[in-house]
Parts: C-alpha cells; sequence; structure tokens
C-alpha cells in the first residue's frame, strides 16, 4: 500500500503562526521574513489610508502616533494580524480563511472542510484533513494528533468556548495535496518534521504526548524576533507572489488601499445620517450569532467589539463615529480586506452576510 506522510512543524523560536501555515499546506511554504514581508505590505496600506484621511497627511498627531507604535499586523507580544495569514494564503495559494461563526459556514458540515486555523491570544495552530483523516497539528504538541469525523464538531466548538478564534479554509479541496511519495519529502520540508500515517495510527514508536488543546505557545513576531526583542525590523526577502514581482504587488496593494470608488458612499449626494443609526449594547461572551471585530480608528486606536451577525453593516460605521465623537463636515469611511475596500456599498447587508465576522476595519473621517 502507498504510505502517506504528515508534515508537522515543531514549536521552533516560537514561531507558531508560521508553522501554523506549513502545517495547513503539509509544506514549508513560509519563512519568518516572507511573512514579516506581508505585514509591513499590511502595514504601508494601513499608514497610507491613514494619512489621505487627514488633512495634516504625514505630520498629523494621529499618523505619528501610529508610527510610533510600531508594526500593527505583528507586535512584540507576538500577537498576528490574521490579515497576515489570510494575505498570505490568498496571495500564493488561492485561499481564503473564513470565520466558523459566520451563518454561511454554520449550516454547513463542520467536516466538509478540508483545514482549520485556529487563534487564542498569541498562539496559532493547524488542523488539517490528511488522507480523509482530520489531525491536529498543534506545533507545541509532539507528534499529530487524530481527531475522528464523529469529534470534530464537539472539538471545534470546545475551542470556542474556551476563547479560540476557529476559522475554515473556505475552499474545499483546493490545498496542496498531501505527500505520498517519500522522494518528495526533502523538498517539501526538513526530514525531522514528517512523520509515517500508519505509525501514528498504530501508535508504534511513538511518545506519549500531553493535551495539545491546552499546550498553548508564547508566540513571536513574524519577522522572526522573540517576544523580547525591540519593536521594529527589516524584512530580508520578499514574499513571492504568484505572476507579480514584489514591486508590482507592492503597487498594486498600494493603489488599492488608495483608490477613490465610484460609490464611496451610500447615497453620495445626500450622506447616511449615523446619528439616526442605534447601536445596541454589546452583547455578552458566547451570545449565540455574536461575531467578533477589530477597528483601527481614524485616530489610529485599536479596538475590538463584538456585534450580533443579524445587525446591519451601518451599525459598524456608527459604532466609529461614537467612539470618535463628531466630525463637522465629514463621512466616516471604512474599508475591510486585502487589498482594503470600501465597505459602505454593504450598509444594509447584515455583517454575517456581508462576510465581515473576524475582519480588520480600517477607519478614517473624509
Amino acid at each position: 500500500m502507498t504510505e502517506t506522510w504528515i508534515y508537522h512543524e515543531r514549536q521552533e523560536a516560537q514561531l507558531c503562526g508560521q508553522h501554523a501555515l506549513n502545517n495547513l499546506l503539509q509544506t514549508q511554504a513560509f519563512s519568518p521574513h516572507s511573512l514579516a514581508e506581508i505585514a509591513h505590505q499590511l502595514d504601508q496600506m494601513e499608514l497610507n489610508f491613514m494619512s489621505a484621511g487627514n488633512k495634516n497627511g504625514v505630520q498629523s498627531k494621529d499618523f505619528q502616533r501610529r508610527i510610533a507604535e510600531g508594526s500593527g499586523n505583528v507586535d512584540a507580544s507576538g500577537n498576528f494580524s490574521i490579515e497576515v495569514l489570510k494575505s498570505a494564503l490568498l496571495s500564493q495559494f488561492n485561499l481564503t480563511l473564513v470565520n466558523t461563526l459566520q451563518e454561511s459556514i454554520r449550516d454547513m458540515e463542520i467536516t466538509d472542510f478540508d483545514g482549520f486555523i485556529c487563534n487564542k491570544m498569541s498562539h496559532w495552530f493547524a488542523i488539517r484533513k490528511i488522507n480523509g483523516i482530520f489531525w491536529n497539528l498543534n506545533s507545541t504538541a509532539e507528534k499529530p494528533v487524530q481527531i475522528s469525523h464523529f469529534r470534530l464538531a464537539a472539538e471545534i466548538e470546545a475551542l470556542r468556548t474556551a476563547g479560540y478564534s476557529v476559522f475554515c479554509v473556505a475552499e474545499v479541496g483546493g490545498m496542496p495535496a498531501e505527500c505520498k511519495d517519500e522522494k518528495e519529502l526533502t523538498s517539501r520540508g526538513a526530514q525531522k518534521f514528517w512523520w509515517r500515517e500508519s505509525g501514528l495510527l498504530s501508535g508504534k514508536g511513538t511518545k506519549g504526548y500531553s493535551n495539545p488543546w491546552n499546550n498553548v505557545g508564547n508566540g513571536m513576531r513574524l519577522d522572526g524576533k522573540s517576544t523580547s526583542s525591540h519593536t521594529g525590523s527589516n524584512a530580508q526577502s520578499a514574499v513571492n507572489i504568484e505572476g507579480l514581482t514584489e514591486e508590482e504587488m507592492m503597487q498594486m496593494a498600494l493603489a488599492a488601499s488608495m483608490q477613490k470608488d465610484e460609490d464611496v458612499f451610500l447615497g453620495k449626494e445626500a450622506p447616511l445620517d449615523l446619528g439616526s443609526v442605534e447601536v445596541m449594547p454589546e452583547p455578552p461572551q458566547g451570545t449565540a450569532g455574536a461575531v467578533r471585530i477589530q477597528f483601527r480608528l481614524p485616530d489610529g486606536k485599536r479596538l475590538a467589539r463584538r456585534f450580533l451577525g443579524s445587525e446591519s453593516v451601518k451599525v459598524l460605521a456608527a459604532f466609529v463615529q461614537q467612539q470618535q465623537g463628531p466630525q463637522s463636515g465629514t463621512t466616516v469611511e471604512l474599508r475591510a480586506g486585502f487589498p482594503p475596500k470600501n465597505i459602505a456599498p454593504l450598509y444594509n447587508e447584515t455583517i454575517a452576510g456581508a462576510n465581515l465576522s473576524g475582519e480588520s476595519i480600517q477607519c478614517r473621517f473624509t
């Protein structure tokens, strides 16, 4: 019978973000520096967007404070932006990560998906279907741990209850195939990270292991520096964007972040009166249908809050305006995704219907 091999990077230098992506893809696809490059691209897009929305541009106090904060997509505590992981998978493998709490996902069988990325605080890890079997590929665990189809939904729900955010790979069957040829092992990753599926299933030649769900790593900066390092870094290699050079990708991203949509706001002649939009109190943690949104406010501050997925998208704009106070003669603009796009055309949709659960939204006044 053909042997199936399972790739499982162990925690090295606490690079759990890199390990989670590579374990999900079953190949050494990303390095710390390539992920750092994506983080810096996103930072630059945010800075350009922020400076364009302030009359004093790069000389504004908000812009200067944002610069002083350092990277907004990777920090010294190892708190990685989900946008970095999303962008990495999208740019190189055309894969999208979607929060499993979204209504469109909740209506599907969890076992239909081939992979998941899980996050709590500064730790990331992957779950991947390999040769028809689900495996927990937590880099802090000694070895891959099998999850039965029967238990998968319960395990995912237990993770969410414990405070994890769980994202699924939306493209079923779209990930790189598992390795079934021993000759390919060294080209796909270091030999020390490969396990024979037959050996894992039989339990022969393996040691005992601790509960991987409770074994949380400390995390690390995506630029490869430890959590005790100073902020700031110089990426040493660029991410390879299929079909584009680094310069072309950067120019495309920056141009997209600065572009003025033809329909920037709903009803350009009659801007939406956000003061008339009711913002309900934040739903308690664990509320059914609640989603979490992270904001980069116009003054540069970051803020995370829960909303009901059934609320309209315009509630998000009203919430931002409430946080920043009334701005005479200005309109709030919200952008999300990579490259960031204005979400004003989605104002009348629900947050869940617009697939904004788990998103990081950039905000400014224009």
